[in-house]
């Protein structure tokens, strides 16, 4: 058995899903198939539940119109019957309906969950149908009941042995050569919709993956495999062939966007490799990720993470901060869903850099209770392994820089957005 895992840029179109089924045809594994929601659903669906949550069901349903029309459009194009693709996805929109006309039940990442998680179904929903039709027969999995989590919606951890049995189950009842299942998603004991966190159908590949012992897994994506830096930022990239388990968590901790942080881990227990490879070009090589490599990575790697803010404490009576408020400040942190990306401390005062997302102003408000709190916003952390010189000079250039920590192979530079003014 291998694992596939197709993200939304590689199924945000009609020929995008039949470059899909032309790369299943030419496989003869058994293969178990994760999808992601198509292009740009996932954003969609954050918009209508925004209209949702504050209390405007006609806005909502409204939105939602449009991310229906956007999936018929690709139906119409795909099958030459479009009443087979209608009837695949008109039971899923009508369970979307009656959730956004409702009240609102559930406080906002509970919410998240539920709202969201149809964009997997949506498009999974279409991926088998229009496969079945062309003749590759697969079986469709409800992924929200094969991986047990717990309830930390939005952010849920996967319960590994409840699950294996569970998808054991459901291959056993439905016996097919390949299977169709719903990255990103799962449920919890209660049988609510559970989300892993943005990106984690990679992270549902590698658990899909470590649950069935598989070969391998594969992840199609719009690039030519792991490059040094990504193409859009950054001029003259350079193809990474192979790396290590190691090599990519220190990468995807860094903010690289080609892996999902906690997709290593599940494959490094059981020496799976993951192979990266461009979906437009599926008799490329690729990139491999695996336990040794014949050779270290020897061009430097750039990863700029955008978005960014950097939260100062002290404490309020000249205390030494780091005896008294290390834990308190990141036990906030951690509570508030705030994940740390660069650390600085002296003698009285400790500097966290965070991603800026919609938990921050929670944990400001909670951290200004215990310490003297300021804070530096629109800014982007970019990170610099096999650092040089002339890379500090070509990257950083006339950049006003915050922080900065640099070791023997590595450097972290804090600075302002290049669309802030300075």
């Amino acid at each position: 058995m291998k694992v596939y895992k197709f993200g939304g840029a590689s199924v945000r179109s009609a020929d995008g899903v039949r470059n899909l089924a032309n790369i299943l045809s030419m496989s003869k594994d058994k293969l178990f198939v994760v999808v992601s929601a198509m292009g740009k659903t996932t954003n969609a669906l954050e918009d209508v539940l925004d209209s949702y949550m504050q209390s405007r069901p006609a806005q909502a349903l409204e939105k939602m119109e449009t991310v229906k029309t956007y999936h018929l459009d690709i139906i119409g194009q795909l099958f030459a019957d479009v009443q087979v693709g209608k009837n695949a996805v008109e039971p899923v929109f009508a369970e979307l309906e009656a959730v956004l006309s409702a009240p609102i039940d559930a406080e906002y990442d509970k919410a998240y969950d539920r709202i969201v998680s149809y964009g997997e179904l949506i498009s999974t929903r279409i991926i088998s149908t229009y496969l079945n039709e062309c003749g590759i027969q697969n079986q469709w999995l409800d992924m929200r009941a094969v991986l047990q989590t717990d309830s930390n919606f939005r952010e849920a951890n996967i319960y590994m042995e409840e699950s294996a049995d569970r998808l054991r189950q459901a291959m056993d009842r439905q016996p097919a050569a390949i299977y169709i299942g719903q990255g990103f998603i799962g449920g919890n004991t209660q049988g609510h919709p559970t989300t892993l966190g943005r990106e984690g159908s990679d992270y549902t590949a590698a658990v899909v993956a470590n649950l069935l012992n598989a070969e391998s897994v594969t992840i199609w994506k719009d690039v030519p495999g792991i490059l040094n830096a990504d193409p859009r930022i950054f001029p003259d990239t350079i193809h990474i062939p192979e790396l290590t388990y190691y090599d990519a968590v220190e990468l995807a901790y860094s903010g690289a966007q080609v892996i999902h942080p906690k997709t290593i881990k599940p494959l490094e227990n059981k020496h799976i490799p993951l192979f990266v490879k461009p979906f437009e070009h599926p008799e490329a090589c690729g990139s491999v990720i695996k336990a040794s490599t014949a050779h270290p990575i020897d061009v430097p790697v750039l990863i700029l993470r955008k978005n960014q803010i950097l939260i100062t404490v002290r404490p309020r009576d000249f205390s030494f901060v780091l005896e008294d408020g290390l834990s308190t400040m990141f036990t906030i942190l951690h509570k508030h869903r705030l994940k740390i990306s660069l650390i600085q401390s002296s003698a009285v005062t400790i500097s966290v850099c965070v991603d800026n997302t919609r938990y921050v102003e929670d944990a400001l408000s909670e951290l200004h209770n215990k310490f003297k709190v300021t804070y530096n916003d629109q800014l982007e952390l970019l990170t610099i392994r096999g650092v040089t010189p002339e890379i500090i000079a070509r990257t950083t250039g006339n950049r006003e820089i915050l922080l900065m920590q640099k070791t023997r192979r590595t450097a972290r530079f804090l600075m302002k957005s290049r669309t802030q003014t300075c």
